[in-house]
């Protein structure tokens, strides 16, 4: 950032702590509403049907339950349903619903008053999800994994029955992802295209007030199911407001200024203002604002086209297996979480499956680190000493992240090693590589759900791209993703990690970073809580 821009921000941002102390009165009037803003501009739908990026997913997860949910320590756990079994040839389950459930109260209900939520709705609510009329952004959950004839079936208003084509142990695992919310038939109905402007759902928040692309208004839910240990009902707070600012900058300023209770991640132009290099709050912001860093399920890579059929491949380097291992110990991976990510980040030298998620393997020796000598040799035992007799291949990365790609071809360069950046669009990029057009290209894998199936799905040969974006195969890798999937978790875990180990040993991948969510959030806020998915939970939040 150009030194006077930095010092501009400075003068603003300490102008505008000095503005803090006149919005005391204001705090004091919304003392019960969290404020929030979508940085995005605009939310496209509030139908969990199309929960498809994170704003959608918040916004659902406020207004609607599943039948399980996944907590802070990435552990599953009952929601709607209060337990659930599997039948031993994992082609079963059965879950068992409370009782004591009730849909938000609306018109579309007798007398205005929400009925009771049942295993009916759970029926309706995943029928709906895969109906081809319905369109789901989310069918592909249960579409080629559950049972052709009645895949869900109600035994009883409080018992549910899912049946699978095959075994997927990771099911419960799939059911906390906001698509598999429960909707009731009658709102659907009476709503029909309309009901994503007119949600109504079992959540600890229930739809107020909305122009879109200026405010949001969700309000507390009276009649919410859930308590705290103490018997108290949550949500504590009255409402919740969400602003449309679309500038991840101008959102900070609002933070600052105190009309932003929270905010995901910094934009770039704050990073050094108030992050340090190892990615701590600078002195001067450590009493004004909290930080918290948690796990965030997300792997940033460089993947390579890894078909040798593919004749794009013909003379590029890449195509070959100690060149692609060189390139991953020719890069400094600690260099780039520090200095292009302020510490924001963990270096990725332990496989694809990232930090924080089960079967990730923190003591692994499968991984790269940096090691320009041991890239040397590998290049020298491959027949190219010292580079000579390489041909150049492009690395495709959006303009977001071409400061860190040209850093990493600088870093090729000093090996002997050339590879161009080629700058585009996010969407050609992700064209290209699920036409397998993209030789090298920058990318980011972030869990769906909380099992490393997820990232090692990725490289399934079977699965078109994506997930297969490399179009990476190796038979033992399908043969160990196979037996997986019916195993136990201890031993399912320890299948995750020789799948992984047998990815990095070929190297269609450059793991280079494991992401962390940086939360943001305001000194008179508490029990705020985010899953490693990054979905955020504001039932227990109190503002003092």
């Amino acid at each position: 950032m150009p030194a006077f821009l930095l010092r501009t921000i400075q003068c603003v941002v300490f102008l505008s702590w000095s503005l803090l102390l006149s919005c005391s009165q204001h705090k004091e009037a919304d003392k019960n509403i969290f404020y929030l803003n979508y940085s995005a501009g605009t939310i496209e739908s509030i139908d969990p049907a199309f929960a498809k990026n994170l704003y959608n997913m918040w916004t659902d997860h406020m207004l609607y339950n599943t039948l399980v949910e996944t907590n802070e320590e990435l552990q599953v756990v009952p929601s709607l349903a209060t337990h659930w079994v599997a039948s031993a040839d994992g082609l079963t389950y059965q879950f068992y619903l409370r009782n004591d459930v009730f849909f938000h109260d609306d018109k579309v209900f007798e007398n205005g008053k929400g009925r009771k939520m049942t295993a009916h709705d759970v029926v309706y609510s995943f029928n709906r999800l895969v109906d081809p009329k319905v369109a789901s952004t989310g069918a592909w959950i249960f579409n080629d994994r559950v049972a052709e004839k009645d895949p869900f079936v109600a035994i009883n208003d409080t018992t549910l029955q899912i049946k699978l084509r095959t075994p997927f142990r990771p099911l419960p695992e799939i059911l906390t992802m906001p698509y598999c919310s429960i909707v009731p038939k009658e709102a659907v109905e009476y709503w029909g295209k309309d009901f994503s402007q007119h949600p109504v759902g079992t959540g600890p928040f229930q739809f107020s007030y909305w122009d879109e692309g200026n405010v949001l208004v969700l309000k507390k839910n009276n009649r919410y199911w859930e308590k705290d240990a103490e018997g108290n009902q949550l949500p504590y707070l009255h409402a919740v407001q969400i602003g449309f600012v679309d500038s991840k900058a101008t959102e900070f300023f609002l933070f600052l200024q105190g009309k932003v209770d929270f905010v995901n991640n910094i934009d770039g132009s704050f990073k050094d203002l108030v992050l340090s290099k190892n990615g701590a709050l600078k002195k001067e912001f450590e009493n004004k604002i909290v930080l918290t860093k948690r796990f965030y399920l997300n792997t940033e890579y460089i993947g390579f086209l890894v078909d040798s059929t593919n004749k794009l491949l013909s003379h590029s380097p890449t195509k070959n297996l100690l060149v692609r291992q060189a390139i991953n110990y020719a890069i400094d991976r600690p260099k780039i979480a520090r200095y292009f990510k302020n510490g924001s980040v963990v270096p990725a030298t332990e496989g694809f499956i990232p930090r924080g998620m089960p079967g990730h393997d923190s003591t692994a020796r499968f991984g790269y680190s940096y090691d320009p000598k041991k890239a040397l040799k590998l290049l020298a035992k491959a027949g190219f000493p010292n580079g000579r007799g390489l041909s150049s291949f492009i690395i495709l990365t959006p303009d977001n992240w071409a400061d860190i790609v040209n850093f990493i071809a600088t870093q090729l360069q000093d090996i002997g090693i050339n590879a161009k950046v080629e700058i585009i669009q996010a969407n050609i990029l992700r064209q290209q590589m699920s036409k397998s057009e993209a030789i090298a290209f920058r990318a980011q894998w972030i869990a769906d759900y909380p099992d490393a199936e997820t990232f090692l799905a990725f490289f399934n040969s079977r699965f078109p791209a994506p997930p297969n974006y490399t179009r990476f195969n190796n038979e033992d890798f399908d043969k160990l993703y196979d037996a997986s999937l019916n195993a136990p978790d201890t031993i399912r875990k320890k299948m995750y990690r020789s799948m992984d180990s047998i990815v990095m040993s070929h190297a269609p991948v450059i793991p280079l970073f494991y992401d962390q969510m940086l939360h943001f959030t305001q000194p008179n806020i508490e029990g705020f809580t985010a899953n490693p998915m990054n979905l955020i939970d504001l039932k227990k939040v109190r503002k003092n």
